[in-house]
């Protein structure tokens, strides 16, 4: 196959990259929470039943802040349920997933939990069904210091000090017609902006986010995004935006490229903000919330696939735990790649999600834990995606496929760390030929080639099982090689890339 080149200079800046980008999205959903990060009586839970085991694959994520607690579960979310003594916490029927919520792991638990895993807290509050007043009670109980009602009671119920949650999402995905309280742009802006001034009168040092589109496949997009935007660009700091990727028709060629329609939704979304803020003329700057997204082949079943009727109305039973695979290493790693491309907007990230639904680390009731493949491209960005994001010129020889045309084989994206490292991480979406890449580095000297990680599997389709937990995993037996400013390598077939560089 013909060679691509990728042209790297120290002055190509993009911008240097937020923390915040290295976040995850925590659920009641399904296995997430129970059975998942939680599961009192587990031969590996602590006293306060979070599964030590899992703790041992979330850690090494290193996760900057952890969205909670939804998510569609949001919409009737009640969050007083989830606070106080266990034994007198209402059980609810949870209609976003027609579950019961017995409200046994809530506020207190996440944060007791997210200290353990080195994580911050994003929280979202149920505006659409619940209120400004609500929302502004939710932030007092969490971060106000002392003497008030709910601050009084958060320290009667242990935790003296304020939990200091800066990050709080004003709903989720109310564009949807399968949400409880589902409006329109404007009236949700309106709401949004009367909470986030409420909300900030209680404690001036909080961030709002917007709730935006939930696709870009949505017939309000983005005039539904333009429309809240407008009612209360000047009240909030971030547009949070949603995408999944899907695989529904086995197309693999089809599914490697659409990481370019989630290129083009963020610079949709880029200018659908940057077009309100020059309508409004303000000064003030919005970037870009992507707090929920990954592959999912389940995204577009009926609730009656998703629920059978042994999962209706039952307690955390198993729900869209999708088989991800070594194309969803590639596929991801393309979204991941498209990130870093837009670092200078995008602030804040969140995977979906982090254990069992939508998730690449699987439990067992009872048992143990793996990884699926994927987790292992989440894994490298997040080890080593810290620092300034670079500008990559690619040229790279190109397919069409059934929904886009002229996709590179290539793509990459570099990140240069704060002690002089670069990390260049690329994926070759052929699904037969290794992909001969060289790298010419401008600007650089004095480097040498520290690793070249590879995750790369025979079958497209290969996974890890509870029984075969290492049948996908990376290596580092590629052949990166550097000389005289120039790094060669090859990149087999359907594969997720990183190459290493140290600075001598």
């Amino acid at each position: 196959m013909k060679k691509a080149t990728v042209i790297l200079d120290k002055d190509f800046v993009i911008s240097k990259i937020d923390d915040k980008v290295f976040g995850s999205f925590v659920e009641p959903l399904g296995r997430c929470i129970y059975h998942g990060i939680y599961e009192p009586g587990h031969p590996k839970a602590d006293a306060n039943g979070f599964r030590g085991d899992v703790l041992e694959v979330t850690k090494p994520l290193n996760l900057t802040l952890n969205r909670f607690p939804g998510g569609n579960y949001t919409s009737t979310y009640r969050w007083e349920d989830s606070i106080g003594p266990k034994e007198q916490r209402p059980r609810r029927v949870e209609v976003a997933w027609y579950c019961i919520e017995t409200n046994e792991f809530g506020i207190n638990e996440f944060v007791d939990w997210s200290r353990l895993n080195g994580s911050g807290i994003m929280m979202t509050v149920n505006l659409c069904t619940r209120g400004v007043l609500d929302a502004m009670y939710a932030l007092e109980y969490c971060n106000f210091p002392k003497g008030t009602y709910w601050s009084d009671l958060r320290i009667a119920h242990g935790y003296p000090q304020p939990h200091g949650i800066k990050y709080w999402c004003l709903t989720n995905e109310i564009d949807g017609p399968w949400q409880v309280g589902h409006t329109t742009g404007t009236a949700y802006g309106m709401l949004a902006r009367e909470a986030s001034r409420g909300m900030k009168r209680v404690d001036k040092s909080i961030k709002t986010v917007l709730a935006g589109s939930s696709n870009p496949g949505m017939s309000t997009y983005p005039s539904f995004d333009a429309a809240a935007l407008e009612e209360s660009y000047d009240d909030i700091d971030y547009l949070s935006i949603h995408h999944y990727l899907s695989n529904t028709k086995n197309d693999t060629a089809n599914y490697l490229a659409k990481p370019l329609a989630t290129d083009q939704f963020f610079k949709d979304t880029i200018s659908t903000i940057d077009y309100v803020k020059a309508k409004l003329r303000s000064k003030h700057q919005v970037n870009i919330s992507f707090d929920e997204y990954n592959t999912w082949h389940g995204v577009s079943e009926t609730d009656e696939q998703r629920h059978p009727a042994d999962k209706l109305w039952a307690v955390a039973p198993a729900l869209l735990e999708d088989v991800y695979t070594q194309e969803d290493t590639v596929t991801l790693g393309g979204m991941l790649i498209t990130i870093l491309r837009h670092v200078d907007r995008i602030e804040i990230a969140c995977i979906s999600e982090l254990v069992n639904c939508i998730s690449h680390i699987r439990t067992s009731n009872g048992g143990g834990v793996w990884v699926l493949p994927p987790y292992y491209a989440y894994l490298h960005f997040s080890k080593y995606g810290r620092g300034v994001s670079l500008a990559a010129l690619i040229d790279s020889p190109k397919y069409d496929s059934a929904d886009f045309t002229g996709v590179p084989y290539l793509d990459a994206a570099a990140v240069l760390a704060d002690n002089g490292d670069l990390a260049i991480f690329a994926i070759n979406r052929n699904l037969t030929e290794s992909l001969p890449l060289e790298l010419k580095l401008r600007g650089f000297s004095g480097y040498k080639v520290e690793e070249h990680i590879i995750v790369e599997s025979a079958n497209p389709k290969d996974t890890n099982t509870e029984q075969e937990p290492d049948k996908v995993k990376p290596h580092s037996g590629g052949n990166a090689a550097i000389d005289d400013g120039v790094v060669s390598a090859t990149l087999p077939k359907l594969s997720w890339n990183v190459i290493r560089l140290k600075k001598m």
